[in-house]
This record gives C-alpha cells, sequence and structure tokens, in this order.
C-alpha cells in the first residue's frame, strides 16, 4: 500500500528495493531476543559468491531466498503508472477516514482504502471516458484485462469499489491500460 502511494504521489525519486529470505533463529539474551543467524546474508554459495536471481516465465524469482519485490506485477505496474503520470500533479482528491482517491491530471487515477469499511462511491477521475484494466489486481496484456475494470463516463466520473477486504485494498488506472 504504502509503495503504491509512494509511486502514485509526484515527489521525488522513489526506489523500490528487493531482498531476499533467511532463516531466522531467535535465541533469549537477558530481556530480549537476539537472531543469531543474522550474519547470513544474502543467498550465495559455499565460496559465499551472492548467487544469481533465477526468473520463472512469469518474472517473479524462483523458489530460492531472493523475494524480488520489484517483481510483483503491482510494484512494475505501479512504476509504469508513475511513468506515465509524468510531471501531472495531483487532482480530484477525495479523502474519508483512512481511504484517499486522486488523479495525476488527466493519465492516471488511484484509490486506496485502509479503513474497516469499503469504498464505494461516484468520483471524477480526470481519466477520458472509456473502460481501463486495474494495474493491481492484474494488467492489460494483449487487449485483455487480467483484472478488475472501471468504466468512466463522458464526464470523467466513474464509480469506485474497493473493498476493504481484498488481498490488495487498492485500485489504478493508466490511459495505457485502456480497453
Amino acid at each position: 500500500m504504502t509503495t503504491a502511494f509512494m509511486l502514485a504521489w509526484p515527489y521525488g525519486i522513489p526506489r523500490i528495493m528487493s531482498s531476499y529470505n533467511w532463516p531466522r533463529k531467535l535465541e533469549k539474551q537477558g530481556d530480549r531476543y537476539i537472531d543469531s543467524n543474522s550474519y547470513i546474508g544474502p543467498p550465495h554459495d559455499s565460496g559465499d559468491h551472492i548467487l544469481d536471481v533465477k526468473r520463472n516465465p512469469d518474472l517473479s524469482c524462483d523458489s530460492s531466498q531472493w523475494i524480488c519485490e520489484h517483481r510483483w506485477h503491482q510494484i512494475y505496474n505501479m512504476v509504469r503508472l508513475r511513468n506515465i503520470a509524468g510531471s501531472e500533479p495531483v487532482a480530484n482528491w477525495w479523502e474519508f477516514n483512512n481511504q484517499i482517491a486522486f488523479s495525476r491530471g488527466n493519465k492516471a487515477f488511484i484509490a486506496i482504502n485502509n479503513d474497516v469499511k469499503p469504498i464505494d462511491m461516484t468520483n471524477s477521475t480526470g481519466l477520458p471516458a472509456g473502460t481501463y484494466c486495474d494495474i493491481i489486481s492484474g494488467g492489460l496484456i494483449d487487449g485483455k484485462c487480467t483484472g478488475k475494470t472501471l468504466t468512466v463516463g463522458n464526464d470523467g466520473k466513474a464509480h469506485i469499489f474497493v473493498d476493504n477486504t481484498w488481498e490488495d485494498p487498492m485500485i489504478a488506472f493508466h490511459i495505457k491500460a485502456k480497453i
């Protein structure tokens, strides 16, 4: 959620980091726990040479210790949204409790829900009329949407629904994701 906001908001130069996993071994030392495996470092061979990341056909990492957050479709799709939005300003701002929505001019729109209730409203999106593919739940592949869709009317408004129980309680669209 925070990475999506960082990439949607027109400020600074964002950095996308990836990481690795290691087996934690917590040992009690006095009144705190210490990870005695914290020295392990990134995946490496017996000579301590860092191992290459092996990719699956869907661009995710293989089952090694590499996590590769930068390859998660939600992340790389949001990087694309940021590039498409370019220097467009924030517009059509909406907020309620722990829910926000805004556009980046007429190039992109995002709604984020960190509340206990769904977002269910009609709002200006800034986008031209048409149907768009959500780049968080899927993407536009070979002209077909693999995720949720959003229909924007001639007035630039759309019915926005973001359930707080979704795995990723947000939606994001840009002009290159128009179906």
